[in-house]
């Protein structure tokens, strides 16, 4: 049943009537702030595992193991994988910024804060906004929107904290590789909307990324030194299943067919939710604290997303 459902799900989203970018309904904000849930607790999950996997192993095995699940799903719906739809170099192209994206984010934070990685990366919306204007037709923001994307923005600041300059050579090389990571994000997105991937399905863009992504990081594992220490915990193994089969195998899926149908602009907007259900996740799961100034920062991003999303 559940499996059926999902074929449903996906054979729904990944219908495009027009290559004007529609605002987002009600189904479509419930499974985005659904997916926002999930990938914050993602991020319990990769600290879970990180002990005994490191993060370059981690993301590769992910990518490896998540390209051979949607493979079979893919046979199983009998989507063909090597059809002739001219949309390799695109595929191309989005998996290597895919991989770009992931490395980065797991170099950064080799010198950075994850404070300030939290900060830097959700840059990515601004630039998905941005570049929208010039590559996604009718998906522009007016004034309100672009207040309540800065409205959301504040809220992460409130919640994480305002970065300070930083203290060295390697701090700001962390900042860097933050920010080329949300440009990698950014790109990755406006690449899938605004190219023939659109027109293809959820799966098989999915698909692109991974073949693509997994050797990158396979060599990145390699060049930067990182192996196991012993045999990972059973902890470890379960929390870095749930990310392959869940995370990315399905919630990626059913991200990029929100993309293919819905403005990009506007859900990258609500991916300001990840950070906080993951400090939520990180306080109820690992025990975390949670300070005062959260909650006014959740109604600062929620009252962001409504302007967003307000009809014109």
């Amino acid at each position: 049943m559940l499996v059926g459902a999902l074929k449903l799900e996906l054979n729904w989203l990944s219908v495009t009537d027009s290559p004007q970018s529609r605002p987002l309904d009600a189904l479509a904000v419930a499974l985005t702030v659904g997916l926002c849930f999930v990938w914050g607790f993602n991020q319990v999950a990769i600290k879970l595992a990180i002990h005994d996997i490191p993060p370059l192993i981690q993301t590769t095995i992910r990518s490896t193991a998540a390209a051979l699940l949607i493979a079979a799903w893919m046979g199983v719906r009998r989507i063909p994988v090597l059809a002739r739809d001219r949309t390799l170099w695109a595929g191309v192209a989005a998996g290597v910024l895919f991989a770009f994206e992931f490395l980065l984010i797991y170099l950064g934070l080799s010198y950075t804060t994850a404070v300030r990685a939290t900060l830097f990366i959700y840059f990515a919306p601004f630039f998905v906004v941005l570049a929208s204007r010039w590559f996604i037709p009718g998906d522009h923001f007016r004034a309100s929107q672009w207040f309540g994307l800065l409205l959301s923005f504040a809220g992460l600041v409130i919640a994480f904290g305002l970065p300070t300059p930083g203290t060295g050579p390697r701090q700001m090389l962390g900042d860097l590789m933050m920010i080329g990571a949300a440009l990698a994000w950014g790109a990755t997105t406006i690449v899938i909307k605004a190219t023939v991937l659109n027109r293809i399905s959820a799966e098989k863009t999915l698909l692109y990324q991974l073949v693509v992504s997994a050797p990158i990081l396979g060599v990145s594992i390699v060049v930067f030194g990182e192996h196991f220490d012993g045999m990972p915990s059973a902890l470890a193994i379960a929390a870095l299943a749930y990310q392959t089969v869940w995370v990315v195998s399905v919630t990626y899926a059913v991200w990029f067919a929100l993309i293919m149908r819905y403005s990009a602009s506007r859900l990258s907007a609500f991916t300001f939710l990840t950070p906080l259900f993951g400090v939520a996740a990180g306080h109820f799961v690992l025990k975390e604290p949670i300070n005062a100034p959260f909650a006014v920062a959740v109604v600062l991003v929620v009252l962001g997303l409504v302007l967003v999303n307000r009809p014109r």
